[in-house]
């Protein structure tokens, strides 16, 4: 069984929709997110989003990576800047360490359709990379 840790600054976006995407693709892969400064809670609009695309991560909470340095990893992958600068030195093993970098919609300004547009926008980067991901590397 592969095992994969998607790091986020906050946790409560991108990392959080990555995760739930890779578990629709295939429910045998372990995957976890956490964030380098964790959110109390995970975005509503994030929530939103991926309801729409038939994935629910209401019940998720955002984890410090801290949780998590020890463990094993085939895969660690960060999807924001800020995570892939201050991701902290793994004392576990992990065999491979990839970045996919996407805007952080939480930060989006405008009318709440514009706000919500730009979550699916970022939603469907992350389905397709990290479909990519999958196909390319896990199967």
């Amino acid at each position: 069984m592969r095992k994969i840790l998607i790091l986020c600054t906050g946790n409560s976006c991108r990392s959080q929709m990555a995760q739930g995407f890779l578990k629709s693709f295939d429910s045998k892969i372990e995957v976890q997110s956490a964030g380098t400064f964790p959110a109390t809670k995970v975005n509503p609009g994030a929530i939103k989003v991926m309801n729409e695309a038939g994935i629910d991560i209401s019940k998720n909470s955002p984890k410090s990576v801290d949780e998590f340095l020890n463990d094993e990893w085939d895969y660690i992958i960060t999807v924001c800047d800020d995570a892939n600068e201050t991701c902290p030195l793994f004392q576990g093993k992990v065999k491979h360490r990839l970045h996919f970098g996407f805007k952080d919609p939480s930060k989006f300004t405008g009318t709440e359709e514009q706000v919500i547009k730009e979550f699916r926008r970022i939603r469907d980067e992350i389905k397709i990379t990290f479909y990519r991901f999958y196909n390319n590397f896990l199967i």
